[in-house]
C-alpha cells in the first residue's frame, strides 16, 4: 500500500505546470520562466474530486508517472499498456503518451486513483473546449512535445 501524499515531501524541481480550467489552456514553467503553453481540454462535467464523476480535480499535484516513452505517435493505450497505432478503443482514446497525475491535497488526494491524467487524443478538433472524462487532453504533437519536457515529480497546479 502506498502511504498518503500528505505525507510525503517531493524534491523541489525547477519545472512546474500550470493548468487554466477556464482558458483551456496549459503552460510550463521552467526557472519561472514560461517555456510554452498549449490549449487543452478538460472535464466536458466540470470541476470535481469524486471518483466516477468524469470531473477535472483542481489543486496542487505531482506527475506520479511517466508511459509511452519511445512510442510512436498516436499510439492508443488501453489499461496503460500500448496497442499500437490505430482505431482508438474508446470515447475517450488515450494517445501518444501519458503522464500519471497525483493530487497531493485532501480533496484531490485520489487523483491517482482516478486515473486522472495528461494524454494525447482523437479528438483534437475539440481541444479548447471542455470535452475530456476529467483528464486533460492534449493535441498529440503538444503531448509529446510535454512529456519530453517533464520528469517524475514534476509539480502540477490546476486551477479553476
Amino acid at each position: 500500500m502506498r502511504p498518503s501524499p500528505a505525507n510525503r515531501t517531493w524534491p523541489e524541481a525547477d519545472t512546474r505546470i500550470e493548468v487554466s480550467i477556464q482558458e483551456q489552456a496549459l503552460t510550463l514553467f521552467k526557472n519561472e520562466e514560461r517555456q510554452f503553453s498549449f490549449p487543452v481540454s478538460t472535464g466536458a462535467k466540470g470541476i470535481g474530486f469524486s471518483e466516477g464523476s468524469y470531473q477535472t480535480p483542481t489543486g496542487r499535484f505531482i506527475i506520479r508517472e511517466r508511459i509511452g516513452e519511445g512510442a510512436p505517435l498516436h499510439t492508443s493505450f488501453k489499461g496503460r499498456r500500448p496497442l499500437g497505432i490505430g482505431s482508438p478503443q474508446s470515447k475517450d482514446a488515450i494517445l501518444t503518451r501519458i503522464l500519471w497525475l497525483e493530487g497531493l491535497d485532501e480533496e484531490n488526494s485520489n487523483t491517482y486513483r482516478r486515473y486522472i491524467y495528461f494524454h494525447g487524443t482523437h479528438e483534437e478538433d475539440l481541444i479548447g473546449r471542455p470535452a475530456s472524462h476529467g483528464c486533460i487532453r492534449l493535441n498529440n504533437g503538444d503531448m509529446l512535445n510535454l512529456f519530453d519536457q517533464v520528469p517524475l515529480f514534476t509539480r502540477v497546479n490546476i486551477i479553476k
